[in-house]
């Protein structure tokens, strides 16, 4: 018997199978405004809510929406596990359904829906495709919208210190909101990715970039969360130097 390697790429003759994956910890206040936009914006597009176990009700408010909305998945977990963990086992379940293309975004308002198509764009148009587009605050068109200073010049100086410590094509390499290509999500060895927290970001890049990922950058304003808090602080921020270091000095499968 002869095993059989199945193509998995878009044909011209069909749209892209598209999957949003929005990973969530106490998001109730913004997640009903996140999907409806969504759907306006990539009407065809599932979505996957993975869910820390929020106290908010956070899961509990997918599983009423999904009722009229057949496209939108919840992926409940035992506890908070961190933002990592909860993309690569997005990422995985996205793998295992066989989706063409993966936008990740985060679930507070703070990544503008409306821009999603322009990133899927750049992945699946008629130009020049990427196979990671990476959404930027550092290129021209990019930004910040009524971010307090302190928190815009701490994300310029990783940014900057990142991207140049680790030789990657791009400016903003701690931001999430992305489109991969999923040809190029099954290129890396994603159980050899670590780092459970905020570091992945720059993990997964360094292991695309590592294997020839054609990465290209979108702009994007980035905006204050709408309800809520922001989960991101200094130990988070420690994190990520950590394996920025790590990343710098030690080779990526």
């Amino acid at each position: 018997m002869t095993n059989e390697v199945r193509d998995t790429r878009p044909r011209a003759s069909q749209p892209p199978r598209v999957l949003v994956l929005l990973c969530t910890y106490n998001e109730a206040g913004n997640l009903p405004r996140v999907v409806a936009l969504l759907r306006e914006h990539l009407p065809t597009a599932d979505m996957l809510v993975v869910d820390d176990n929020s106290p908010d009700g956070t899961a509990e408010l997918v599983t009423r929406l999904a009722e009229s909305d057949p496209r939108l998945h919840l992926l409940r977990r035992v506890g908070k596990l961190g933002l990592g963990s909860a993309i690569q086992e997005g990422i995985e379940w996205c793998l295992q359904r066989e989706y063409d293309f993966l936008i990740n975004l985060d679930a507070d308002l703070s990544h503008d829906p409306a821009v999603a198509p322009r990133l899927l764009e750049a992945c699946c148009g008629s130009g020049p495709r990427a196979e990671v587009a990476v959404g930027s605050r550092y290129v021209q068109g990019g930004g910040f919208l009524g971010l307090a200073w302190h928190r815009r010049l701490i994300s310029r100086l990783l940014n900057g210190y990142a991207t140049r410590l680790l030789r990657l094509p791009v400016r903003d390499c701690s931001g999430s909101y992305r489109c991969y290509q999923t040809d190029s999500l099954r290129k890396i060895e994603l159980q050899s990715l670590r780092c459970d927290g905020y570091g992945f970001l720059e993990e997964i890049l360094v292991a695309l970039h590592r294997q020839g990922t054609r990465l290209v950058e979108v702009p994007i304003l980035f905006e204050p969360r709408t309800h809520g808090h922001s989960k991101l602080g200094w130990n988070d921020i420690v994190g990520v130097i950590r394996v920025v270091h790590r990343l710098a000095w030690h080779s990526v499968p």
